[in-house]
């Protein structure tokens, strides 16, 4: 089952509280030791299924239908491939995963007030979450957030505020909030859980297809979907005695700052807009665990142009995949391949269509 350890020190994550950083070193706290065992599971709906293996905490159950998402082929513009369709959660998002569990974590700790800094989809979840299971939420948002999100952590009744500013203004926000007391940081890049979350994607893949895949692609925010499902197969991969997927990890070429570090190339953000606003991220919280669970030759990162994303996204609605743009940065990827069936490719969708206003 999962361990979460301090990355720098090797601290264990304290039986008491909710911190996002190591409470030794201050370092962050990661996902490790994942297993993935069939005989561990239970009739438990959802990612909660999963349980097991996911944490050795004895923890309520918050479940709102997360998990257990549809798995559908399709062949748009000659490019067959798997669409593994996050974006049907709950809130209409792959966060919806880390909100549950995350809310089962706060609700053990008896924990009844948090604060948390989203682009949008994050906040979304962690308020829908959080009002279902009795704790109240202030949501730091930029002033630029696409509508649709904004109304979804609005009617789920938290409390939202404006920052002005990059995406880190209102992380620097919530801090504010934290010195005041009386709340916590119940951050979705920060705490480790929503990892070992979403790597229950990868179980599912695994499941549905009745083999693994030859490629999954990803995009990349601060990582933790990404380094999630990495986590996940590579623990099917240790169960079966066999390599794990190629991983192909998307993020917007003005803010690509992972793709510049596995190019060895200098990164600088001028803090550009992009379609894909939910991976403005400069620098990820899983830079660290990503990086170094990358195999040169096998997996691979790409940066993807604004033209990219746009043309991705109508294909994809045109093509039945009704998502926002962010999740097209994964069709994008695709379509530099060179067009071919002969390989098994999934592609995870991480948003609904109806939550952008592109």
């Amino acid at each position: 089952m999962a361990d979460y350890i301090c990355a720098d020190c090797g601290s264990s994550y304290p039986s008491k509280g909710l911190p996002y950083q190591c409470t030794v070193c201050g370092g962050y706290y990661s996902l490790v030791n994942l297993t993935y065992d069939p005989e561990l599971k239970s009739d438990a709906p959802g990612i909660w299924t999963y349980q097991k293996m996911m944490t050795d905490f004895d923890l309520p159950v918050s479940y709102l239908g997360e998990g257990q998402t549809p798995l559908v082929e399709r062949v748009i513009a000659g490019q067959r491939f798997f669409a593994k369709l996050e974006s049907l959660n709950p809130s209409g998002s792959f966060k919806d995963r880390n909100a549950a569990i995350l809310t089962s974590y706060i609700r053990k700790q008896g924990v009844k007030n948090v604060v948390e800094d989203s682009s949008g989809n994050a906040g979304a979840a962690l308020a829908l979450y959080a009002s279902a299971f009795g704790i109240s939420s202030r949501i730091f948002v930029p002033a630029d957030t696409s509508g649709p999100k904004i109304r979804q952590i609005h009617y789920s009744g938290a409390d939202v505020v404006y920052v002005p500013g990059s995406r880190g203004n209102a992380q620097k926000a919530a801090f504010a909030a934290l010195e005041k007391g009386n709340t916590v940081y119940a951050s979705h890049a920060a705490v480790p859980f929503g990892m070992a979350a979403y790597a229950t994607i990868a179980f599912e893949i695994f499941e549905q297809l009745g083999k693994l895949p030859d490629r999954v692609y990803c995009p990349i925010g601060h990582g933790s979907l990404f380094y999630g499902v990495v986590a996940g197969f590579e623990a099917i991969g240790k169960y079966l005695a066999k390599p794990r997927p190629a991983m192909i990890g998307l993020q917007p070429a003005v803010c690509a700052p992972l793709v510049a570090e596995w190019n060895r190339e200098d990164f600088t953000y001028n803090g550009a807009p992009s379609l894909a606003e939910g991976t403005l991220i400069a620098n990820p919280a899983r830079r660290a665990e990503i990086m170094k669970a990358l195999i040169p030759g096998f997996d691979d990162l790409i940066s993807v142009s604004e033209d990219e994303i746009a043309q991705a996204h109508i294909g994809l609605n045109r093509g039945g995949i009704y998502v926002e743009p962010t999740s097209a940065m994964v069709f994008a990827g695709l379509k530099r391949e060179e067009k071919s069936n002969d390989s098994l490719n999934v592609l995870v969708f991480t948003g609904n269509g109806l939550k952008s206003s592109y």
